[in-house]
C-alpha cells in the first residue's frame, strides 16, 4: 500500500481474531515467521515491514522517519486490513511503537504486550544504554540460526543508522499512558537480567503502577523460543 514517502509491504495469516506482530531491530515480516507458525491456528496474523526494509520501499532512501512516522505507518496497515480493534504485540522498537500507537490512536489497539521497550529516558540520571541482553545461544531444541542474508544485513544497516537516532531522541509522555483507553501489559525476557531494554521496562513498571510479565529467553526471546514465546503469548492475551 502506498503511504506519504514509501510503499509498505504487509500480510495476514492463519484465521481467527486479528493479532498485528510488530518486530524490533531490522526485522521485517519474515522475521516473525518461527512465532507465527505457533500463531496462524488461533489468530489472524498481521506481519508488515517497516518502512526502508525489505519490500516496504523509500522514494527517498536517504530520508529518515521519525517515531510519529512509523506510527501512522501503523495506523495505516490496520485500517487497510481492519476497522475493529486489535489484539497486538511489540518487542523492542517494535514495543515502543506500540506504546506511542496506543497513546496516539487508542481506539486502533485492543491489548497490547510490550516487550522491552529501549525506553531510555525511563532510566536514572546518568544511566544510558548498555548491553542489549542478545543472547542467542540460549534457544529451543531445533532452532537454528544461519548466515545472515544480503537483505538483513541491510536491513540492520538501516535500522543503526536510520531508526536508531529517532529511538534515542523520543520521548514518550506517560500521562498520556496512564489516560489512554487501551488495555497494555509490559513485558520482559526472563534471562535478560539488567540488560539496557530490561531495565528500561523495569523503570517504566514502576513508573505506570504496572506488574511485568516475564517471558521465555532474552531480549530475542521471540526468535529464540518461538513455539514456548508463542504459547506465553496466547495465554497472556485476553480469549
Amino acid at each position: 500500500m502506498r503511504v506519504a514517502g514509501a510503499g509498505l509491504y504487509y500480510r495476514t495469516r492463519g484465521s481467527g481474531p486479528l493479532l498485528l506482530l510488530i518486530q524490533g531491530g531490522g526485522g521485517d515480516a519474515d522475521g516473525t515467521n518461527a512465532i507465527a507458525a505457533h500463531l496462524e491456528g488461533h489468530y489472524t496474523v498481521l506481519t508488515y515491514d517497516r518502512r526502508g526494509l525489505s519490500r516496504s520501499r523509500l522514494d527517498d532512501p536517504a530520508r529518515t522517519a521519525d517515531i510519529a512516522t512509523h506510527v501512522d505507518d501503523l495506523h495505516r496497515v490496520l485500517e487497510a486490513v481492519t476497522d475493529e480493534p486489535v489484539l497486538a504485540f511489540g518487542t523492542s522498537f517494535g514495543a515502543s511503537l506500540g506504546l506511542e500507537l496506543v497513546a496516539r490512536y487508542p481506539g486502533r489497539i485492543r491489548f497490547l504486550v510490550a516487550h522491552e521497550p529501549p525506553a531510555a529516558q525511563f532510566l536514572p540520571d546518568g544511566e544510558g544504554p548498555r548491553e542489549l541482553g542478545l543472547d542467542f545461544e540460549d534457544r529451543e531444541p531445533g532452532v537454528e540460526f544461519g548466515p545472515p542474508t544480503a537483505q538483513q544485513e541491510a536491513n540492520e544497516l538501516f535500522f543503526r543508522d536510520h531508526d536508531v537516532p529517532a529511538i534515542s531522541s523520543h520521548r514518550f509522555d506517560p500521562s498520556a499512558l496512564r489516560a489512554g483507553q487501551t488495555r497494555f501489559l509490559l513485558a520482559a525476557g526472563a534471562t535478560s537480567g539488567k540488560a539496557f531494554p530490561h531495565r528500561c521496562t523495569e523503570e517504566l513498571a514502576s513508573l505506570l503502577d504496572k506488574e511485568i510479565v516475564y517471558f521465555p529467553g532474552s531480549h530475542v526471546g521471540l526468535l529464540t523460543h518461538p513455539a514456548a514465546f508463542a504459547a506465553k503469548l496466547r495465554d497472556t492475551l485476553p480469549a
